[in-house]
């Protein structure tokens, strides 16, 4: 249980720190959306599976990227929880992807 909650405290510091990054980021999905619920005709049904598999290739790729940015690699994962927080890592960056993806491509179905 140690781990999860040292893991969560690590994400937290990390927001903290790249704040912007992540204030920037939700501003500009909140646009998006904005852009997109603004015309009546958004298919959102339409652009839902582009944008999961726009999601599942970042997901994919930084998947083994994210190691090699903290000057890590895959051979130092030794441990269950390494390998767990490595998939969030790679989840969180795929839905990321995905959630800024999904109003374009739903924008773009019309």
């Amino acid at each position: 249980m140690y781990e999860i909650w040292l893991t969560l405290n690590v994400l937290w510091e990390l927001a903290v720190d790249h704040w912007p990054w992540v204030a920037g980021a939700a501003l500009l999905w909140g646009l998006l959306m904005a852009v997109a619920l603004r015309g009546a005709r958004t298919r959102w049904m339409a652009g839902l599976l582009p944008a999961a598999l726009v999601g599942l290739v970042v997901a994919a790729v930084a998947f083994f990227v994210a190691p090699a940015l903290t000057r890590s690699s895959l051979a130092d994962m030794g441990y269950w929880l390494d390998w767990l927080a490595l998939a969030g890592i790679a989840a969180g960056a795929g839905a990321a992807a995905a959630a800024l993806a999904w109003p374009l491509f739903a924008v773009r179905a019309r």
